[in-house]
């Protein structure tokens, strides 16, 4: 797991651009540098050891050389001390699972080639491979005896052209056959053209043997499985009606008889119940859901339930927050679960009365490029929790918190490469909307060594979603546009979550509109503070922020310079080629296009582009079928069209998420800078 060390670069030389910062007696190697994105290394999935004393965690770490990330089983002691390795090499060994007696762990690795399930005997170490199967297994539970695991797992099925060509000489080489496409859904971000089939539930003997597929047919079994106290069902989340590619949300909890493959419905509500989690009694089912009111936000309540779907009640109705990540207390007497408010994310527990106590909010650490909100935890028997710690300096470390909230941190991976650079914390920003007056929660990052009295250019950084949340976490891409000698701001302006439904509904069926202005807020906010160049106001976003991008652009011309990335720029033009256009349709839209055309058309960036005079960059994945390719050519084409000076730049073999490879992180960041480089007014940082 060491890292490897690299000659020190001037970070201008990295990005091949002028660094802004460039101040006089620090050296470039003490600022974060695009090179160091390979030596970022963060913990993840802590899972309380069988003995209590120690946990187990996944070491994540950048690898140069395959460009991905490899990710390895460590553990360490619950003061702290004695880090050791349990699996660690060139491979990727995650997901762990200790058997009901403690005695066993599961785990995937990719140790032999393509990932399989095996399993460790703790006392022996003596490991053995439980699957040889050709696609990768997913969701591992361990029946209550231990005799058995369930799992899910792509499952294909043969495609059936309506047309195919049978008089092809043996030995000629023709053109691939042409794909023939009848479904709905038929293709899926990350993963290209969705391939015929679907995710369906397996069992197999723990010590190893041939997997037994349980469910069948044309809907998809995934999510965290569930066992029956009897070992004779499992349960689990599945959207299994006829129109569920156009009613996508309406999942219900199934129970599967794993001798006959019977499928038993346990719910039935209008939205989403996922996520079933069995109470250590055997007694209750803990899950989280909703009744779906058609908005695009709406937020998942924590139920319990009987095993036979009777007595649904739910522990958090008073809670304006989703929950996930639901973990029983050893007594059952109450669930932990996380969730997000005010961009910072939470542990609590709620008793069966409902009875809420938070835990601890400095979640985070896992979304190393862009400062999502994030984070994994466990529970200890005594109540303390094991969690991976925000910092808002450094990519996640475990921490312990105590019942009385004294914090303890248990790793530190990366001060090797942090002790001796130069980072500034987010600061909090709190705003009042120009528009209603309504409460805003922004962070500010400033350069290193940043001296208050002097003018620094600004960067505006909007959030995609536009359902998610920014919070005070790491971000690699923030940190180096601070490092360049930028004062970065973002924030969450109406329509993100972790401050209720109703602030997040603000938007709905009308994105984007006002929270255009809180944004402008926020830069306006910086701006008050003094020590911002008003002459060099720049602006970026990806996703839902590269819609904003576009639309600021069209709205004002006050950015010296923009950076669009991955982008929905013309609404009619995203719900034909989009792999999410039956949900689009149905919760952003109040009509399908060709019914209301205005709709969609008022609310794209593209019917503002005569108004664009903001040097503009492009940027997008080019395999990117969640915001399209098409959208970001499109709007290049206008703006050339328009005169405007902009550049397109296609990230290759890059789906919507293009920071997966660390080198597209850096490229991502490399091109940001050079761009609004280019176009920076110099000398930069004169006295006020």
């Amino acid at each position: 797991m060491g890292k490897r060390v690299f000659s020190a670069v001037a970070m201008a030389a990295v990005m091949g651009v002028s660094a802004s910062v460039a101040a006089e007696q620090h050296t470039p190697s003490s600022y974060l540098e695009l090179k160091d994105l390979f030596n970022l290394e963060y913990a993840a999935n802590p899972v309380v050891m069988p003995d209590g004393e120690r946990v187990l965690f996944q070491r994540s770490s950048m690898d140069i050389m395959t460009d991905g990330v490899r990710t390895n089983l460590w553990t360490v002691a619950l003061d702290g001390s004695d880090p050791m390795p349990l699996l660690s090499d060139t491979k990727n060994h995650f997901n762990p699972l200790f058997s009901p007696d403690g005695k066993k762990m599961a785990y995937l690795s990719s140790k032999e080639g393509q990932i399989q399930i095996y399993l460790s005997d703790l006392a022996s170490g003596n490991t053995t491979r439980v699957t040889d199967v050709a696609k990768t297994p997913t969701h591992l539970s361990f029946s209550p005896d231990g005799k058995q695991l369930a799992f899910s797992m792509f499952t294909p099925t043969k495609a059936n052209p309506l047309f195919s060509l049978d008089f092809k000489p043996e030995g000629a080489k023709w053109a691939d056959d042409a794909h023939y496409i009848d479904q709905t859904l038929f293709q899926r971000d990350g993963l290209g053209m969705k391939r015929p089939g679907n995710m369906q539930l397996y069992v197999v003997p723990s010590i190893g043997g041939t997997p037994r597929q349980i469910t069948f047919g044309p809907n998809d079994y995934t999510g965290s499985i569930a066992w029956h106290p009897n070992g004779k069902q499992v349960i689990v989340s599945a959207n299994i009606r006829e129109d569920s590619d156009f009613d996508v949300l309406n999942s219900d909890l199934l129970s599967i008889d794993v001798a006959t493959s019977e499928v038993s419905p346990l719910t039935d509500a209008s939205g989403p119940e996922q996520s079933p989690l069995m109470s250590p009694k055997g007694d209750k089912l803990a899950f989280v859901g909703y009744e779906d009111n058609g908005q695009a936000m709406q937020v998942n309540q924590l139920y319990v339930m009987d095993l036979d779907g009777a007595n649904i009640t739910s522990l958090t109705p008073k809670l304006d927050r989703s929950v996930g990540d639901l973990k029983w207390a050893d007594n059952g007497k109450g669930v932990y679960f996380s969730f997000d408010d005010m961009g910072k994310k939470h542990v609590a527990y709620v008793n069966l009365k409902g009875k809420i106590s938070v835990k601890t909010d400095a979640l985070g650490g896992l979304s190393i490029g862009r400062p999502y909100t994030s984070g994994h935890y466990d529970v200890l028997d005594d109540g303390r929790i094991v969690f991976t710690h925000s910092t808002g300096v450094r990519p996640a470390d475990l921490a312990v918190v105590s019942r009385r909230g004294k914090v303890q941190s248990l790793t530190d991976l990366n001060s090797d490469l942090f002790d001796h650079k130069t980072l500034n914390q987010p600061e909090l920003l709190q705003i009042k909307s120009s528009v209603d007056a309504r409460d805003l929660n922004a962070w500010v990052v400033t350069p290193p060594h940043f001296d208050p009295s002097k003018k620094y250019p600004l960067i505006l950084e909007i959030h995609g979603g536009p359902h998610t949340a920014y919070g005070p976490e790491f971000s690699a891409e923030a940190q180096l546009f601070a490092a360049a000698g930028y004062v970065v701001v973002y924030g969450n302006p109406r329509g993100s979550t972790s401050q209720g439904a109703e602030f997040a509904n603000l938007i709905d069926k009308n994105y984007p509109s006002e929270d255009y202005n809180d944004l402008m807020d926020m830069v306006d906010a910086v701006i008050a503070k003094g020590y911002v160049d008003t002459q060099n106001l720049f602006v970026t976003g990806g996703s839902g922020g590269g819609v904003l991008t576009a639309w600021i652009i069209g709205n004002t011309d006050r950015f010296k310079a923009a950076v669009v990335a991955k982008p929905v720029i013309n609404w009619v033009s995203m719900i034909g080629t989009s792999d999410i256009y039956t949900y689009m349709t149905k919760y952003w839209f109040s009509d399908l296009p060709w019914n209301d055309y205005q709709q969609y058309w008022r609310r794209s960036p593209l019917s503002l582009v005569g108004n664009v005079t903001t040097p503009t960059m492009v940027l997008t994945g080019e395999l990117d079928v969640r915001t399209p390719m098409a959208e970001s050519e499109q709007y290049y084409g206008a703006l050339r069209l328009q005169g405007v000076e902009s550049a397109l730049v296609r990230i290759q073999g890059a789906y919507h998420g293009i920071a997966a490879k660390p080198s597209n992180l850096a490229r991502k960041v490399g091109y940001i800078l050079a761009w609004f480089d280019k176009y920076q007014d110099k000398p930069e940082q004169q006295p006020k």
